[in-house]
C-alpha cells in the first residue's frame, strides 16, 4: 500500500472545477482497509459520509446521480441555498447489534452525509426537480438562458 495517495483517487472529478465545493482529502481511503473488520459500533467515522455524486450537464439541465443503495427517499434531503448552492444530504442508520451476533466483516458504511455544488448563474434554482428509484437519486436543475455580455463597438477617433 502506499503511503501518498492517488491525486485522482479514481473519482472522475476535476480538481479544477470552480463550481465544486468539494476539498480534497490526502488521507482519504487510507486507513479504510485497517479498520475494515472493526464493528460499525466502534468506529467514529464513516465511509459513507464521502459519498459519490456524478453532475453532468446536458443542453437543457444540469443532472446530478448519486448511488445510495440501502437509504429511503425520506432518509435523503435535497436543498437550495441562498447564492446557486445545491446541498443533498442524508443519513444511513447503523444496523442494530444483537448480543449474541458474532461479527466477522463490516463493510458496508453507515452514518451521515453531506454534499454541496455551486451551481452556474444560469441555473433555475426555482424548478429542481428529485426523484430516488432503486437506490439511485437523481436531481435535475433546468437551466435558463445565458445572460451573454452585450457587445457595443467603439468608434476609433483620429
Amino acid at each position: 500500500m502506499s503511503l501518498i495517495p492517488s491525486i485522482f483517487g479514481g473519482r472522475r472529478t476535476n480538481v479544477f472545477d470552480p463550481f465544486s465545493l468539494d476539498v480534497w482529502d490526502p488521507f482519504d481511503g487510507i486507513f479504510s482497509s485497517a479498520i475494515s473488520n472493526v464493528p460499525a459500533s466502534a468506529r467514529e467515522t464513516s465511509q459513507f459520509a464521502n459519498a459519490r455524486i456524478d453532475w453532468k450537464e446536458t443542453p437543457e439541465a444540469h443532472v446530478f446521480k448519486a448511488d445510495l443503495p440501502g437509504l429511503k427517499k425520506e432518509e435523503v434531503k435535497v436543498e437550495v441555498e441562498e447564492g446557486r448552492i445545491l446541498q443533498i444530504s442524508g443519513e444511513r442508520s447503523k444496523e442494530q447489534e444483537e448480543k449474541n451476533d458474532k461479527w466477522h466483516r463490516v463493510e458496508r458504511s453507515s452514518g451521515k452525509f453531506l454534499r454541496r455544488f455551486r451551481l452556474p448563474e444560469n441555473a433555475k434554482m426555482d424548478q429542481v426537480k428529485a426523484s430516488m428509484e432503486n437506490g439511485v437519486l437523481t436531481v435535475t436543475v433546468p437551466k435558463g438562458e445565458e445572460n451573454k455580455p452585450e457587445v457595443k463597438a467603439i468608434e476609433i477617433s483620429g
